[in-house]
Parts: C-alpha cells; sequence; structure tokens
C-alpha cells in the first residue's frame, strides 16, 4: 500500500534470475522482456491438448502480469506515452489477451484498473484456434498504491479509508470496479471471469469478489500483498476480548433452560440456509502474501502450521475448524525479506520463489469473509 511495485528499486529477488541471462537487453526497467517473468513459454498450439492455464503456477504469474500492466497505464499516462512506445501492452500481449476497458478514478482522471479479454485474433496468429482449457475469457485488474503526485492524493484516501473503516465501499473505485466486474461476468458467464488486484487494489478486489457472492455470483479472486491492518480491526479484537470475558461470567450465573417448540416453518428454513451457504462456500478466494510484508502479515496465523507445496496444485482450504469460511493462502518461504521487496509484486512471478500453503486456521480471513455467511445470498434479478 505505502508503495506498489513500480516504487521498488527492481524488486530484489528478480536479480539473480538476470543474471543468468547472457546477453544485457537494453530497454526500460519495467519492459516485459526486461522485469518480466522468465522462462516462461509462449502460447501456442500445444495448449489445445495441455493447457498452461491448468498449472497454478502460470495462472498466477499471468494475473500478476495482468495487474502489473495496470500500473504501467497509469505510468504511460502520466509519462504521456503512446501505445505504440507504451510499457503496459507488452504485459498482457504476450498472453493473448486484449485491453477493452480502463477504470478511470473520475476525481483525478488516473486509471486504477483495467479488464483485458481473450484476443482471438492474436490466438489465430499463434496458431490457437481454441482458447486454452481454464484460461479466462476475461479478467478484471486492479493496481495498489502508486506514489507519484498526479494519483497518489486519492490512492492515500482510499488507504486511509481501508486503515479506519477496513472497508472500501465509500469509494468511487469500488463501485467503478463492481459495475466493472458486473458487466463481464453477466457477459461471459462468472465461470470465464476473475479479478486479481495488488495491494489496495487487493483490498478492492475482495470485497468487490465478497459483494457479488452474496448475490450468488461466484468470480474466481486472486490477492497479491492484500492489507490487514487498521484500527477496525484492532478495535474488534478489543470488543471480542470483552465479548469473550462476558461470557465466562455469563456462563457462571445460574440460568432456567427454555425449551422452544420446532415447527416445521423453522426446519425448511434451517435447510434453505443449508444449502445457500453450501452454494457460497464455491467462492474460494487466493491469498499471496509475504510473512515479512507488515501490511498484509495479521493474515498469517502466528499458531498456525504451513506445508511447504513448491506452489503445486495440491491446495487445502484455510477453514480449521470452521467448515464454512474458506480461503486458499499461500505464504512465501522463500523470497524478499525487505519490506518494500516484501511487498512488490514482482516476487510473484519469480522463478526462484518458494510457495507454501498454509493450512491453519485464519482469524482474519474468517472475519473478512464472516459477513457472506451472517446473511443469505440476494440472488440478483434474472439468475437462478
Amino acid at each position: 500500500m505505502p508503495k506498489g511495485p513500480l516504487e521498488a528499486n527492481g524488486g530484489g529477488e528478480g536479480e539473480g534470475k538476470r543474471s543468468e541471462v547472457p546477453e544485457v537487453v537494453a530497454g526500460h526497467p519495467y519492459d516485459f522482456h526486461v522485469s518480466g517473468p522468465r522462462n516462461l513459454s509462449s502460447p501456442n498450439w500445444r495448449d489445445l491438448i495441455r493447457s498452461s492455464w491448468r498449472d497454478p503456477n502460470y495462472r498466477r504469474t499471468v494475473i500478476a502480469c495482468f495487474v502489473q500492466a495496470v500500473y504501467l497505464l497509469e505510468l504511460d499516462r502520466q509519462e504521456k506515452r503512446t501505445e505504440e512506445d507504451g510499457l503496459a501492452l507488452k504485459w498482457w500481449k504476450p498472453f493473448n489477451y486484449k485491453l477493452t476497458k480502463t477504470l478511470v478514478d473520475e476525481r483525478d482522471g488516473s486509471i486504477y484498473g483495467a479488464v483485458l479479454e481473450w484476443d482471438r485474433s492474436a490466438a489465430l496468429s499463434h496458431f490457437i484456434f481454441l482458447r486454452p482449457t481454464g484460461a479466462p475469457k476475461a479478467v478484471l485488474a486492479l493496481r495498489g498504491t502508486l506514489l507519484k503526485s498526479p494519483t497518489i492524493r486519492r490512492d492515500i484516501e482510499d488507504d486511509l479509508r481501508f486503515l479506519a473503516w477496513e472497508s472500501l465501499k465509500g469509494s468511487v473505485r469500488f463501485h467503478g470496479a463492481l459495475e466493472a466486474l458486473k458487466t463481464v461476468a453477466d457477459r461471459f458467464g462468472s465461470k470465464n471471469v476473475c479479478i486479481g488486484g495488488h495491494s489496495l487494489g487487493a483490498g478492492f478486489a475482495l470485497q468487490v469478489g465478497k459483494a457479488l457472492a452474496k448475490q450468488g455470483v461466484f468470480v474466481e479472486c486472486h490477492l497479491f500483498n492484500p492489507p490487514s491492518v487498521s484500527l477496525a480491526m484492532g478495535v474488534r479484537i478489543i470488543s471480542e476480548k470483552a465479548g469473550f470475558l462476558w461470557k465466562k461470567i455469563k456462563a457462571r450465573l445460574p440460568s432456567k433452560p427454555e425449551v422452544l417448540p420446532e415447527n416445521e416453518e423453522d426446519k425448511d428454513s434451517g435447510n434453505e440456509e443449508k444449502k445457500l451457504h453450501a452454494e457460497i462456500k464455491k467462492w474460494v478466494p487466493n491469498l499471496y502474501v509475504n510473512n515479512s510484508d507488515y501490511i498484509c502479515y495479521y493474515y498469517i496465523d502466528s499458531t498456525g502450521t504451513a506445508v511447504a507445496t513448491s506452489g503445486s496444485t495440491k491446495e487445502t482450504n484455510t477453514n480449521g475448524g470452521n467448515g464454512d469460511i474458506a480461503a486458499k493462502l499461500f505464504v512465501m518461504s522463500k523470497g524478499p525479506k525487505k519490506f518494500l521487496e516484501a511487498h512488490g509484486l514482482e516476487q510473484w512471478w519469480a522463478d526462484d520463489m518458494e510457495l507454501q500453503q498454509a493450512l491453519q486456521h485464519s482469524n482474519l480471513i474468517n472475519q473478512q469473509l464472516r459477513s457472506l455467511y451472517a446473511m443469505p445470498p440476494t440472488l440478483p434479478p434474472g439468475k437462478a
């Protein structure tokens, strides 16, 4: 949040990879071929047989690249680069996607998000006649904070909004992102759409995805370094401790058991609610955190454990003993340790990264998602 990946000096972890390249390639430091992922196979006809999109490492890498493209769209705008000499285009074009919509903050004209769609024409030029299995038809990518004068005021304003209230619903960017995600979900179907964000953008992505999930629309969600620190969280912890103390006192007080008759309507209502909760559990966001990043650190439960998976497909929900709350929490086990690098986006496509799949019960994830289960989801008009 205080500093996006474009404010850090190269991301730290990428230096080892770049030293392996035999030739020094001249170009802008944020060019795709300079700071982008290495050893990434270009899409080709083989994807029709064995889709790269089925690999969670590939999927995570591409979504992170799309988020990086949004940072660069705003920098291209600020530095008055055209489409021909712009940097952003190079971060989605290698994956056969195209830009169909930019999300612009009407207050300062800054670009904070973008919708990228599968580019059939570009795919055909690579002899890819069908969209690979698992490749989304559309991706909504949201950037985090940029510490540059044209947009810093509005970025910091939303940072402070989250810090104070742990909610971004009052921001114009929340409503813009929600409307954009609804539009592509209605057009392509929710199973063919995903949303991704970094830092502040991850905060928006989580809350926008949760808002749609309440309506029975479940969109794949990828959150890189999502913010976890807020004053509201501190107040809630204090109130929860007070509530726990009151429960202990109340348990010691004499009480008279009261038996209420159970009627058929209550039974039917309970069964219907169980069905709705079972349906809403289909929405399982993916969180990627670095324990050296204090902004997202509190998503990691210090009492829990993690099992090394090296980013494999063996993923387990972090629901612990609570079967209702579900999320996939990935923790960087080998990567940058300095804060600015640990909060950067570049680490999530590094070749030498190692991830651990956290298996613990995460209290903060439960708090973030609990409202999904507090009331039945409201289905939008026209949806079964």
